[in-house]
Formats: structure tokens, sequence, C-alpha cells
């Protein structure tokens, strides 16, 4: 029903259908790009968590493509989706039981990056409050890809610390939500619009 949902929304959007009635898109207050973008990601997240990693890698890397268009290469959203697509990535990996830590390592990399995380050594998120959970996640999946390199296992240890205090979600912890996506009982989304996880 989700991806019948974004899907719709995805198609109202690209035809500019009206918007006016109470239970339009523009109630979500965002305007088209950002509801396109959206549903977009959500979608990609979905697929991916179906196991559908194709048409995940697919729709993912349009959305990236949409949100390079609409807010340039440093926005906070194409750190939010440059996420989505790492763990993507990292889920397929799991999955297929086979590795693409490269892959992963950068794009968790550039993730932070324009995230505008703080260096590890300062303490607390600062200026990227509302995009703390993100941050956390990314950081501790990037911790995970550095831990089992031998010669970065500190470093990973010090990211994955830095990633479980700055964790503020209340509703898993950060150990959940990581290992949430390899289990089916317990899958969070990342939502471009408030740029929490869900």
């Amino acid at each position: 029903m989700a991806r019948v949902l974004y899907q719709r929304a995805m198609q109202d959007v690209s035809e500019r259908k009206d918007f006016t009635d109470s239970q339009s898109v523009s109630a979500c207050n965002m305007n088209l790009e950002e509801t396109l973008l959206g549903a977009t990601c959500a979608l990609g997240q979905l697929e991916a968590h179906l196991g559908n990693f194709d048409d995940a890698e697919e729709i993912l890397t349009a959305a990236l493509k949409k949100a390079e268009e609409c807010f340039g290469n440093y926005h906070p959203k194409l750190g939010i989706i440059l996420t989505c697509i790492a763990l993507m990535y990292r889920h397929k990996a799991a999955m297929e039981q086979s590795s693409s830590l490269l892959i992963q390592e950068g794009l968790y990399r550039r993730a932070i990056e324009v995230l505008k995380a703080p260096p590890l050594e300062v303490e607390g998120v600062g200026a990227t409050q509302s995009r703390r959970d993100i941050l956390a996640l990314a950081r501790g999946r990037y911790a995970e890809t550095l831990i089992v390199q031998q010669n970065r296992k500190t470093e990973g240890e010090k990211m994955k610390q830095w990633a479980e205090t700055a964790w503020t979600n209340r509703r898993l912890s950060l150990a959940e939500a990581l290992e949430s996506f390899e289990s089916s009982t317990k899958v969070p989304v990342i939502d471009t619009r408030i740029s929490r996880v869900l």
C-alpha cells in the first residue's frame, strides 16, 4: 500500500495536478519539488527494505539527482539521501553476503560532509540539531565499515562512540536502528521532509 501511495504522490506532482483541496500535498507544508523528493526517497527506502535493490538504487539515484537540481551539491537534503543510498548498499551487502565497503565508505563520508558534521572531538551536534539522528546513523554505520578494517579500527570506535552520544531518538536506540536495517520486524525510515529517523 505504501508503494502505491508514494507512486501516486510522485505521479500527481509530476503531472502538476491541482493541490487546492485540504487533503493535498500542499497541506504538508512542502513545495512540489520537496514533495516529489520525499516520496521518491521514501519509495527507494521501501524497495530497499523489501530487497528490491535494483529498483531501490534506481529510485534513490533519481532522488539524489533531483536534490542536486533543486538544492545544489551541499544542501543537507543531499546528505540525507546519500545516507539512504549508503544504507541501501549496506542492506544489500548483508542480504547478498557480499561486500561494498568502499562504496559505503565513500557515501557515508560524503553524507557526513554535506550534513556539516562537527569534528569527532566536538561533543554534541551543534548547528545540525535538526538532523542529529541522521548524522548519528550515518556516523554509526560509517564506524562499522571502519571497525572491520584493522588499520582503522580505532578511528571507527571513536566515531561509533560519537554517534552513540549524539543519538537522541526516544523510540529506539542507535544499536536498534543499526540492527533493524537487517531485521524485518523494525524498519526505520528516514523522512527527508523533517530530517528525522522514524
